[in-house]
Formats: C-alpha cells, sequence, structure tokens
C-alpha cells in the first residue's frame, strides 16, 4: 500500500511533469478571423496611399502602411456580376457562367464562403450582392445575408435581413452598412468566442449614381477638374471609341445624369463632368470611415491581429480617360483594382511590403482559403498570393487574359479579348461571329506610356511585338480553358446610342 506522503509527491511530481510538456508543446495556430469589404467601381488610384492628390484615406493607408499594398492587381472582367462571380469563385467569367450584370452566382458552384463553413467558420454577406438583379434572398455559403434588390441607394435602401425582415433602414448606405457589420460581429463574440468569422462586406461606393454623405459634399469644391488630356487623343484608337463620346458611357453623354443636356461637347460641359467626379470622391471619404470603425472595434476587442482584413474593388472605373466614364474595356483604369490586405501573420518576417507582381481577382478565393487552413477549391484559375509574400519570391504569371463580352443592354462597348503583359498589352475586338476583327486592335508599351496615349498597332517597328502578344493572348485564351478558335462570344451590334432602361442603370 502506497504511503499518503509518497502518493501526494507522485501526484505533485506528476503535475508539474503534465505541465511542463504542455507548455512545451507548438501551440495550435488559431483560424484567423476575414473581414472582406469589396466596393463598386473603385478605381486603384483613388486612395491616399495610391497617390491621389486631393482624397485623404487614412484608415485605408493603414491596411497598406501595416500590411500588404498591391501595386499591379487586376480584375478579369471589368463588370460588377461577373467580378464578383470571380471573387468568390477564384474562376474567369465564361466558366462561371455569370457574364452580365443580370445573372445570379449558380447555386451549385462551389466558393470559398463554402469552403470556410466546412472548415468551421460561422459567415456573413452584409450590404451589396449584385448578381441577380430582382433577388434579395439568402444565398449559399453564408449563415447570415442580408442584401438588397438591384442597386440599391445611397439613402434610405430597403434591405431583406436573412429572408425573414425585408424593411427600409434610414440613413447612409455606408453607414448603415457598416452599422450592421459592427452589430452582427458583436452578437457572434456574444454567442460563439471560440468560432472564427468571415464577414464579407459589399459597399455600394463609390457606384453611381454619386452621392456623398452630408458632411462630405462640398469637400472638393474647391479642386479644378478637367477632361484628361487623352480625351482628345483619339486619332490612333478604333472608332468605336470616338462613336462612345456621346453615349451614356462617354464625357459627353449624361454622365449618369449628372448633365440634364447631352449630348454636349461644349467647353463648358467640363462643369457638369467636374461635379460627376468630386461626388464620386466624396462617396470614398465615407468608405475610408467605415474601415476606421471597423479596425477600432477589432482593436478594443482583441481580435485585430488574428483578423485578415481584405480590402478591394470589383473593377476600375474611367474617369474621362479616352473619353469615357463607366469601365468594361481594357483600358487600365477599367481593369486595375486596389487591393490592400492587413495580416500580421502573413508580414511578421518582412513587415509591410508592396507587391509589384500582376495579381487577379482570380487569386481572392484561394488566398482567403490558404489563410484560414481550408480545403482549397479544385481546378480554379486563381492561386494563393501567399508565396509572394516574402523576402524571395518566386516566379509568377507574366501575362493573362482579360475578356468581355458585349451586351445589348449597354451597347457602348465592343467585345473583347485582350492580354497584358508586364510591358506591352495587346487588345482586339472579335465580332463574335467568326469572321475578321472590325476594330482596329490596341498596342500600349505600359511601362514607357502607362496613360496609353499612344497606340502603336500601327508602327511598322512593333511589328515582332504585336506577333509576339498576338501569340500570347493565343497562349491566355488556351491557358483558362479557351480555344482560340472556338471562342463563344454574342455579336457585336455596333455602338448604340440610346439610354439603357432607367431600371438597370
Amino acid at each position: 500500500m502506497t504511503h499518503p506522503r509518497l502518493a501526494s509527491l507522485w501526484i505533485t511530481v506528476f503535475s508539474a511533469f503534465c505541465l511542463l510538456v504542455a507548455s512545451s508543446a507548438p501551440a495550435i495556430a488559431r483560424q484567423p478571423n476575414i473581414i472582406v469589404m469589396l466596393c463598386d467601381d473603385i478605381r486603384w488610384n483613388a486612395l491616399s496611399c495610391a497617390g491621389h492628390p486631393h482624397l485623404k484615406t487614412p484608415n485605408i493607408d493603414r491596411l497598406a502602411s501595416e500590411g500588404i499594398y498591391f501595386e499591379n492587381m487586376f480584375c478579369t472582367t471589368s463588370l460588377c456580376s461577373p467580378s464578383r462571380a470571380t471573387i468568390l469563385s477564384g474562376l474567369y467569367a465564361h466558366t462561371h457562367g455569370v457574364t452580365s450584370n443580370f445573372t445570379d452566382y449558380p447555386v451549385d458552384l462551389d466558393s470559398f464562403p463554402r469552403r470556410l463553413q466546412q472548415a468551421g467558420y460561422e459567415t456573413a454577406y452584409i450590404g451589396k450582392w449584385h448578381m441577380g438583379e430582382e433577388s434579395d434572398a439568402p444565398r449559399p455559403g453564408f449563415n447570415y445575408f442580408v442584401t438588397h434588390k438591384g442597386q440599391g441607394k445611397y439613402f434610405d435602401t430597403e434591405f431583406n435581413f436573412n429572408g425573414k425582415d425585408r424593411r427600409v433602414v434610414p440613413g447612409y448606405y455606408t453607414t448603415v452598412v457598416t452599422d450592421m457589420s459592427l452589430s452582427w460581429m458583436a452578437d457572434h463574440q456574444k454567442s460563439d468566442d471560440s468560432k472564427p468569422f468571415m464577414l464579407m462586406i459589399g459597399q455600394k461606393a463609390p457606384h453611381s449614381f454619386y452621392f456623398p454623405e452630408e458632411k462630405y459634399a462640398h469637400t472638393f469644391d474647391d479642386v479644378e477638374v478637367n477632361y484628361p488630356h487623352s480625351s482628345f487623343n483619339l486619332a490612333d484608337k478604333p472608332d468605336w471609341i470616338t462613336q462612345r463620346l456621346s453615349t451614356w458611357h462617354g464625357i459627353y453623354g449624361p454622365i449618369f445624369e449628372w448633365r440634364k443636356e447631352f449630348p454636349n461637347d461644349k467647353a463648358s460641359g467640363v462643369v457638369d463632368f467636374a461635379r460627376m467626379v468630386r461626388a464620386y470622391w466624396g462617396t470614398i471619404l465615407s468608405v475610408d470611415d467605415s474601415v476606421g470603425r471597423l479596425l477600432d472595434w477589432l482593436a478594443e476587442t482583441g481580435e485585430l491581429d488574428n483578423t485578415m482584413f481584405v480590402f478591394l474593388g470589383d473593377n476600375g472605373l474611367l474617369e474621362g480617360e479616352h473619353g469615357m466614364v463607366d469601365k468594361r474595356t481594357a483600358h487600365e483604369a477599367s481593369i486595375r483594382v486596389p487591393m490592400l490586405i492587413r495580416y500580421p501573420t502573413w508580414t511578421r518576417d518582412t513587415g509591410p511590403i508592396r507587391v509589384p507582381q500582376q495579381v487577379l481577382t482570380t487569386d481572392v478565393a484561394p488566398t482567403i482559403l490558404d489563410a484560414a487552413g481550408a480545403e482549397p477549391m479544385e481546378d480554379i484559375h486563381g492561386r494563393s498570393i501567399r508565396p509572394l509574400v516574402s523576402k524571395t519570391p518566386p516566379a509568377w504569371r507574366t501575362e493573362w487574359l482579360y475578356e468581355y463580352n458585349y451586351e445589348k443592354q449597354f451597347p457602348y462597348t465592343p467585345n473583347v479579348r485582350a492580354v497584358r503583359g508586364d510591358r506591352f498589352k495587346y487588345i482586339r475586338y472579335p465580332h463574335g461571329d467568326g469572321s475578321d476583327d472590325r476594330h482596329m486592335a490596341e498596342l500600349y508599351d505600359i511601362q514607357a506610356d502607362p496613360g496609353e496615349s499612344r497606340n502603336l498597332i500601327a508602327d511598322p517597328a512593333h511589328a515582332a511585338t504585336i506577333a509576339d502578344m498576338q501569340a500570347r493572348l493565343e497562349r491566355a485564351l488556351t491557358h483558362v480553358g479557351i480555344d482560340p478558335a472556338k471562342d463563344a462570344m454574342p455579336l457585336d451590334e455596333g455602338i448604340g446610342t440610346a439610354l439603357p432602361e432607367k431600371s438597370i442603370r
């Protein structure tokens, strides 16, 4: 029989041994929370950290100064619904099937939110969904879902709360959606503090029609705004760009109803254009406020450094470049988007980092799943950017495909197939019936001419470059599963002048 004192000694020794083993064992990494803020139509340079001369965005800038700033981030289709589907799926539009703003995300298509659910995440979507114009019902992949039909409004939007309660929420959209997001995170923390969350916030801003919050309505009144020089440098551009000038997507048209009498190609017409641009900038200031409020909540609750915060845009926006507004084209202002990621776990060794490589919207889903340690999606077009966040980044893509399909509802842009390399960009405009292109192609030296002011397509000195870029375009098509000889697209019915239906603007 063991003596009581000896038994007590053994218990003490054993307990100490267990504590020693526990303290020396490697800690199990906790899955990070994930916040994805998706802005609509935000230009790549519409942030002070991107060098904008007038916009001041200190909270978004903080993501860059403490995290990862992507200098060359692009969308693969510059249109809201196709790009949003690409962000969720890691696939090009021709594969996921959302090729216009009137198609919803396929119910049986995999997505990174679905994978996160399977990995134990609580998932939520709050704000502008904008896939499937007439539906505000909950979508697969989210435990909690709040959205509205169509574009929503900057003031007093009607939201559908998780399919159970549809009501108008008074107030400014950006503020309202942020309030909802903070409330959901607080509720989640109370209900299950141990379960990681993924919150996707769909901001309407800075999409047209542009209406800033009252406190920012006159912030830029004293800033001089003119048409870009490229608006008047169209002699070497394809004719469709000139034909677009007076349409819904041209600078002489109604410019999203900021101009009531149109077309207007007079010098005085720039006044309306300036008012539109200033209002666009004003909506972004409220987005910056939103980022600040979210960061403050994460800090107050001790979750900041265990949260991956992703800020990005779905597509770019032409702000008068080449005489155009809106997006859809393959020109830089249309295809470039901002993306910033604050996630200290990935930048612990490097510190804040700027990534110069070409990153795509197809890369967002695999990047998030990589951070979460979730099962990766199969047979997708993108890949995680994690290898780029190192002191010795590996080889990366040097060319990629841009695609856009002609829309009858918005007949102001032809079919577009383009390849962008690190230096050159080649754009062609297939007619859609297999016949020869009916629009002049474009070639730009992006390094020497980032504003794409000179089209080199007719320059004999670049004949070899053109042939090389044509071959690279075929290679880029093949890389994402398109047979260049069987590239399906709608028939180009020409540049139209009629305004689109009011319900879809």
